[in-house]
């Protein structure tokens, strides 16, 4: 008596996990569009202020993932449902900034989004942590971290500037 009761909840785990799996294997049939247009564009922000070799390269490396119209992804990406999440992390981030549309932004913005940008990187909030995790390489240096910083304080003063005269 007692085997059987037993054996019948083995089934009922078995039926469970083989519906989890025919689950997760459907699902990948699932897929997010990708964010694969052009990062540099008439509209993106070098042709607004003047973006130095060795802060695009700082840019590129561990913000433009998020923050471009063109994203470089990784292995775990085709993995319904982990690229639903990374897609919508990607939305959010072009959506708080975007650096391949800068030039579409309105001047006080373009200047609110600078000061944002040096303000991120004082605090430590950019690149998110969730996002270092997989991409180590994008952790910014205490020299690139100074660099960002210094490079958008200048440019939002010259923004500034221009907007005033």
């Amino acid at each position: 008596m007692n085997i059987i009761i037993k054996s019948k909840q083995l089934m009922k785990k078995k039926r469970i996990l083989i519906g989890i799996l025919v689950f997760l294997i459907v699902i990948q049939a699932i897929q997010p569009t990708k964010n694969k247009g052009n990062a540099a564009g008439p509209k993106d922000i070098t042709s607004v202020v003047q973006v130095p070799d060795n802060v695009m390269a700082v840019l590129k490396k561990s913000c433009y993932d998020c923050h471009s119209n063109n994203t470089t992804y990784p292995w775990y990406d085709n993995i319904t449902p982990v690229n639903w999440w990374v897609a919508d992390h990607i939305k959010e981030g072009k959506r708080e900034l975007n650096f391949s549309t800068f030039g579409d932004y309105t001047a006080k913005r373009q200047n609110k989004k600078l000061d944002e940008v040096a303000e991120t990187v004082e605090k430590g909030q950019m690149p998110l942590n969730s996002y270092l995790i997989m991409h180590g390489d994008a952790k910014l240096t205490a020299q690139e971290k100074e660099l960002l910083i210094s490079w958008a304080k200048a440019s939002a003063v010259k923004l500034a500037d221009v907007q005033n005269h």
